[in-house]
C-alpha cells in the first residue's frame, strides 16, 4: 500500500502519519502546505505521478471557518480546486482518494441524524466550498471515499477542546452554547477508519465507493462538550478549580459564519460497511493530560 497524505500537520493529518508509519507493507509519502501546494494543478500532477500511490488521502482543508467568509476564493482553492486536482491524479494513475469532508455541508435545522443521501444546503462559505470539493472529487474519480466528520479534536492542531483548557485556566466564568448539538469527534478516530478503508481497498476487497459518515456519540450541545471537558480534567487533576459554566443561544454568540444547530450524522452506514463504530469522544477525553501541551 503506498499511500500520499496530504495536509500532513493538521489534526488528522498527523494522526494519520503516526498510525501509517506503524504498520508493515506501507510507504507513505506524507506532504504538507509547504511541500505540495494542492492549489497547484501541475505541482499535484508531478507529487502523484513521481510516487504512484495506489491509494491518496486528502486531509488539506482551508478550516477557518469565519475567516472563509471573507477568503472566498482561497477557501474554493483549497476546499474544491485542490480536492479536485488529486482526485484527477488519482484516477489518472488508478489510486482511490479518500477525502475528508463536514457537516457543514448540511443547513442544520434537521429534526433527527442526518443520513448520508440527505440534501445538503451548506449555509457558510466553508460549507458550501467543502460541498463543492465533495462533488469535484466524485465526478473525475471513480474509487473515491468522501468521510463527512464533525467537531474534530485531538492532540495536534487547535480544537474545541484545547480552548476551553486555555480558557478555564485564565476564566472564573464561561458562556457556552447551548442550543448546537453534534458528536464530538476523536482526530485518532477518523486516522484509523481511513486506514482500515485504506487497507480494504488495497486487498481488492469488493466495497461500495461514495460517501460516508463517520463522528462521535454521544451526541450532545457545545455546552455539554465543554462540562464534560472540565470535569474530566478536573478528574485528572489538569486543572484544580472548574469555571463556572452557562448556557447561551447561539444569538448571544455572534459570529461571521452562520454555524449549523444540528450537526448530529448517522453513522450507520460506515459500521454496516467496514465495521467502523462512532467515535467514542469520552475515552478519548481520558487522554486529557496529552491536550494541554
Amino acid at each position: 500500500m503506498r499511500v500520499l497524505i496530504t495536509g500532513c500537520y493538521g489534526q488528522v493529518g498527523c494522526s494519520l502519519t503516526e498510525q501509517l508509519a506503524k504498520g508493515a507493507n506501507r510507504e507513505v509519502l506524507a506532504l504538507d502546505r509547504d511541500s505540495l501546494d494542492i492549489t497547484n494543478q501541475e505541482a499535484v500532477n508531478a507529487a502523484v505521478i513521481e510516487f504512484k500511490p495506489t491509494i491518496i488521502i486528502n486531509a488539506a482543508a482551508h478550516t477557518a471557518v469565519d475567516k472563509a467568509e471573507e477568503e472566498v476564493e482561497l477557501s474554493y482553492a483549497i476546499n474544491r480546486d485542490g480536492p479536485k486536482y488529486l482526485a484527477q491524479a488519482a484516477q489518472d494513475v488508478g489510486a482511490a482518494i479518500l477525502h475528508i469532508s463536514t457537516d457543514y455541508v448540511f443547513e442544520g435545522n434537521k429534526v433527527g441524524e442526518y443520513d448520508e443521501s440527505d440534501i445538503t444546503n451548506p449555509q457558510s462559505v466553508y460549507g458550501s466550498s467543502k460541498l463543492a470539493g465533495e462533488i469535484a472529487v466524485a465526478e473525475v474519480c471513480d474509487k473515491h471515499i468522501i468521510l463527512r466528520t464533525a467537531w474534530v479534536f485531538g492532540e495536534n492542531g487547535n480544537n474545541f477542546v484545547k480552548t476551553m483548557l486555555r480558557l478555564g485556566a485564565t476564566h472564573n466564568a464561561l458562556s457556552i452554547v447551548g442550543d448546537q448539538f453534534g458528536g464530538p469527534t476523536y482526530a485518532v478516530d477518523i486516522a484509523k477508519a481511513l486506514i482500515q478503508i485504506a487497507e480494504r481497498i488495497s486487498q481488492n476487497d469488493k466495497i461500495e465507493y461514495g460517501i460516508y459518515h463517520l463522528s462521535g456519540l454521544p451526541h450532545v450541545s457545545w455546552y455539554e462538550f465543554a462540562e464534560t471537558i472540565f470535569d474530566t480534567a478536573l478528574e485528572k487533576g489538569i486543572i484544580k478549580k472548574k469555571p463556572n459554566l452557562t448556557s447561551i443561544i447561539t444569538e448571544q454568540y455572534p459570529t461571521p459564519a452562520k454555524r449549523p444547530s444540528n450537526s448530529c450524522l448517522n453513522t450507520d452506514k460506515i459500521t454496516n460497511a467496514f465495521s467502523i463504530e462512532a467515535s467514542d469522544w469520552k475515552t478519548a477525553l481520558n487522554k486529557i493530560q496529552a491536550y494541554t501541551g
